[in-house]
């Protein structure tokens, strides 16, 4: 599977806006983006808040977002 940019940019601008807002800006997001941006982060609480397990999360996010997952937690990280 190939990496889209686009979706990519989102997916990075979306947890760096929970990394530096915290649950505030988290919490504003779509289901979707908030199951992947809390994997991202490595924030279980924030995913059984809204009552999904990890694995459920996984599943959620999709295989676009989950090809995706490491390097936007590598990034993330990198940039804390």
């Amino acid at each position: 599977m190939t990496v889209d940019n686009t979706e990519y940019r989102h997916f990075l601008g979306k947890a760096r806006d929970a990394q530096r807002g915290g649950r505030d800006a988290w919490s504003v997001m779509s289901t979707g983006e908030k199951v992947a941006v809390a994997l991202a982060l490595n924030r279980a609480d924030w995913l059984a808040s809204i009552g999904y397990t990890l694995a459920e999360a996984i599943e959620r996010t999709g295989a676009q977002w989950l090809e995706m997952l490491p390097q936007v937690a590598r990034a993330v990280l990198d940039e804390a």
